[in-house]
């Protein structure tokens, strides 16, 4: 059986807590984000992030040796694969919206590509796998 080498990572918050002078609620928010100084800061314990693959090689311990094998994204950080999918889901959303309309032809074009980008989005906020694609290994797999 093949083995592979695989990074999860998850991401732990840190906190700290000063207190600020200002006029306004506002203006004390803009005073924490602004202040560098993080020398007395603690690790969140109760709120670490979810584990997410962050790399994937062939082989036993070969972490950044040799080539880098592609993870899907679902097993990708949530935020990224968010950031990721946004410029999908605008181009989706600013196709149909010229003035112009769709064409019947561009409508039956554009259909399956916005129902599948949707389900993605639905699969990123749910925090579950995408489904599957044509084109995956498991749609040609079921084939």
């Amino acid at each position: 059986m093949p083995k592979f080498t695989i990074e999860a990572t998850y991401r732990m918050p840190y906190y700290r807590q000063r207190t600020y002078d200002a006029a306004t609620p506002e203006e004390a928010c803009r005073h924490a984000i602004e202040d560098d100084d993080w020398s007395g800061e603690l690790p969140d314990y109760e709120c670490p992030g979810p584990t997410y693959i962050t790399g994937l090689w062939k082989g036993a311990e070969t972490a950044y040796q040799g080539e880098e094998i592609l993870v899907s994204s679902h097993f990708q950080e949530t935020m990224r694969r968010m950031v990721d999918h946004f410029p999908v889901l605008l181009d989706l959303l600013a196709y149909p919206a010229q003035p112009m309309g769709l064409s019947q032809v561009d409508f039956q074009s554009w259909l399956p590509k916005a129902v599948a980008a949707i389900e993605k989005a639905r699969a990123i906020i749910e925090e579950r796998r995408d489904p599957d694609e044509p084109g995956s290994q498991h749609a040609e797999a079921s084939s």
